[in-house]
């Protein structure tokens, strides 16, 4: 451009117009810069404002954060349970760089301006390239996190501390958080369950002896071989219904076949006797008992408690409503056994129902419900509470239930007082 100028005036010049040259320069050399300006366009790293005064420097700006905006490196950060941004560096995820700003991290302002360049670059309605919608999720997942004054503390605290972070979070391989559910319906649904459950087990304990009073009964058992007097005297009701059963039966076959002669009477005897003998006994027996068993069912079905516990599931069997009394009866519990030790200390004699309490306690409740009168008397006087007298006379319910004769069971206990026991061998002889 100087040659240009240069010819312009020497052939202005030539001319005759040398003012008119003369003004035209000095208005060109005023207007543009001097000629070292070219020797510090060639260096843009000593760039000086021509503006400003020489020898000065010029006021230093706040400079942004160099953002790589490639989604191709994202970096790496130990977060297996994917509290921040997973596998990746939420830094990185956004363009900026952990390790490279020192002193003068991304601001607030410069992370939203990073977020809505990125994310409008990968939003999945503008950008149908492959991988662009879990990309754009990353991102925004990213802004959460550094724009989340709490969060972002965080994030930066675990970065060196993989320890810290397996401490709070632990690690995805071994074991993870469950979904939070509600407490309250939680504790609905284990009532409702543990209600119903004893509920059926208060059922299946009633019919558990059932069962055994119905077998006892309609095989006529006696009390060596697992009978009981109740299951005896069941027996003997049945029998009597039976008897009646068959008794109008008779009487109403004859009122409707208008057979009512001693001579009809007797050729029916006959025939029955003769139909009788031609039975063997032990069809007859099973015979007896498929009559009785209906009659017995329905018998032991009438019994709603059979003592000690054993009684059909009612409201009151229910898991719930035994919670609500748990407190009464611990409260009652600790009342007695304080009354007890307060007795104890002032060497008080026992009570009646003293007595009573520890006997119980001693032979268990079927057995004393199960006891007659007489037995629960004996069994007050015995102090079964102390060991050896409870021993005594858990031998002495071995021996009557095997049925000895009187004789023989002083004979098994001299023998038992010498140290031999011949329960077992008296039953082979028998």
């Amino acid at each position: 451009m100087s040659t240009a100028v240069h010819s312009l005036l020497t052939t202005m010049a030539s001319r005759r117009q040398t003012t008119f040259a003369i003004a035209l320069l000095v208005i060109f050399t005023f207007l543009h810069p001097t000629p070292t300006w070219a020797a510090v366009a060639d260096n843009p790293a000593n760039t000086v404002d021509p503006h400003t005064s020489s020898g000065t420097k010029p006021e230093e700006a706040h400079t942004e954060p160099q953002r790589d905006t490639s989604s191709d490196d994202w970096g790496s950060f130990y977060d297996p349970k994917n509290v921040f941004c997973g596998q990746y560096d939420c830094y990185k995820i956004l363009g900026f760089d952990y390790f490279s700003w020192g002193d003068d991290p991304p601001s607030l302002k410069d992370i939203t301006k990073s977020y809505r360049s990125l994310s409008r670059q990968w939003h999945p309605d503008k950008n149908k390239g492959k991988g662009a919608r879990e990309k754009f999720v990353a991102i925004a997942k990213a802004y959460e996190i550094l724009t989340n004054s709490d969060k972002r503390k965080e994030y930066d605290h675990f970065r060196d501390r993989p320890d810290e972070y397996f401490r709070k979070y632990g690690s995805g391989v071994l074991w993870q958080y469950a979904p939070k559910s509600d407490a309250t319906f939680i504790i609905i649904i284990i009532l409702a369950v543990g209600s119903a459950f004893t509920y059926y087990a208060q059922k299946s304990k009633w019919q558990r002896i059932a069962d055994h009073l119905i077998k006892a009964a309609v095989e006529d058992l006696s009390p060596r071989e697992g009978g009981s007097a109740e299951s005896i005297e069941i027996r003997e009701q049945a029998l009597e219904i039976l008897a009646e059963m068959k008794k109008e039966s008779v009487t109403t076959e004859q009122s409707d076949n208008g057979v009512n002669t001693t001579k009809n009477l007797k050729t029916g005897e006959k025939k029955k006797k003769e139909k009788a003998s031609k039975v063997s006994s032990k069809e007859k027996k099973e015979k007896n008992k498929e009559e009785l068993r209906p009659i017995i069912v329905k018998l032991v079905n009438e019994i709603h408690d059979f003592g000690a516990g054993f009684h059909k599931p009612t409201l009151q069997d229910l898991l719930i409503v035994r919670m609500v009394k748990w407190p009464y009866h611990l409260t009652k519990s600790a009342v007695w056994w304080s009354k007890y030790a307060l007795r104890r200390l002032k060497n008080l004699e026992l009570n009646d129902e003293e007595r009573e309490t520890l006997t119980i306690n001693a032979v268990g409740e079927v057995a004393w419900v199960a006891a007659s009168e007489e037995d629960r008397c004996n069994m007050l006087k015995m102090d079964l509470w102390i060991t050896e007298n409870l021993v005594s006379w858990k031998e002495e319910q071995e021996l009557h239930q095997l049925g000895l004769s009187a004789n023989r069971k002083k004979q098994i206990k001299k023998l038992k007082k010498r140290g031999v026991s011949l329960i077992e061998e008296d039953d082979k002889m028998d």
